[in-house]
C-alpha cells in the first residue's frame, strides 16, 4: 500500500521530538524535582505523539477495520490522512490549512509563550525567595502547568492518537496534583500572603482585566 512509506520515518520522530522537548527545557530551565517531573511527563507525551505521527501509526492500525468500513475510499496509511479529526468531522482540503490545524498551531504557540513568560517570573521569585505574583502569575496561580495542558491539547487537535488521548487526562491530573503540592509548600513559606494571593487569583482560568494585576518592572 502506498501509504506505508509515509511512516517508519524514525529520523523525523527523533528530530521533531528533540525540537519540542528542547524548546520546553530551554524555556523552563528545570531546577527542582517538580520541574523535572512536569517536563518528564510532557516529554513522554511528545515522544508518543511523534512516534505515531512519523514512526508507527498504532492508532490507525488499531482502528483500521472501523475506519475502512466508514471511509472505504480513504487510504489512512497515507500521511496526509493521518489527521483523523479532519476526516471524522468531514472537513475537506489540505489538513494543514484546516481550521483545526490553525487553532492547533495557535494553541501550541500560545502555550510555549505562556510557558516561557511564566517560568521566567517563577525562577526570579525562587532566586529572591519571594512570591511569584507578577506577569502571568498575576493572572492565574499555575500558568506553567496550564501552558503544558494547552500545548498538549493543541497537538491533540492536530494529530489525535489513542496513547495521547489516554495520556492527556492522566497528565492533566498529574499537573493538578503537582499544583496542589506546590500550593501547600507556598502556604508553608509565605503564609497569609499566599492565602491573600490565592483569594484574588484564579487557579487555572486566567483573568485578563487590568485591575489588580501586578507586573515586573
Amino acid at each position: 500500500m502506498h501509504g506505508e512509506s509515509d511512516y517508519g520515518l524514525w529520523g523525523l520522530v527523533f528530530i521533531n521530538s528533540a525540537i519540542f522537548i528542547f524548546f520546553a527545557f530551554s524555556f523552563v530551565k528545570p531546577q527542582s524535582k517538580t520541574d523535572w517531573r512536569s517536563l518528564g511527563a510532557f516529554s513522554a507525551f511528545i515522544l508518543a505523539l511523534f512516534t505515531e505521527m512519523y514512526g508507527f501509526p498504532l492508532t490507525i492500525y488499531f482502528l483500521s477495520g472501523w475506519l475502512t468500513e466508514l471511509y472505504p475510499n480513504i487510504d489512512f496509511l497515507a500521511h496526509e490522512n493521518g489527521h483523523l479529526l479532519q476526516t471524522i468531522l468531514g472537513f475537506e482540503g489540505d489538513a494543514h490549512w484546516s481550521i483545526l490545524h490553525i487553532i492547533s498551531n495557535i494553541l501550541i504557540i500560545a502555550g510555549f509563550f505562556i510557558l516561557s513568560s511564566a517560568w521566567n517570573v517563577l525562577h526570579r521569585a525562587q532566586k529572591s525567595h519571594s512570591l511569584a505574583n507578577t506577569g502571568w502569575y498575576a493572572r492565574c496561580r499555575h500558568p506553567q502547568y496550564l501552558a503544558f495542558i494547552i500545548i498538549m491539547f493543541g497537538f491533540l487537535l492536530q494529530w489525535p492518537t489513542i496513547p495521547t488521548l489516554i495520556m492527556f487526562p492522566i497528565l492533566t491530573l498529574v499537573y493538578i496534583r503537582l499544583a496542589k503540592r506546590e500550593e501547600k509548600t507556598a502556604i508553608a513559606e509565605f503564609g497569609e500572603r499566599y492565602l491573600a494571593y490565592k483569594e484574588t487569583t484564579p487557579a487555572w482560568l486566567p483573568k485578563f482585566s487590568s485591575s489588580n494585576l501586578q507586573y515586573d518592572n
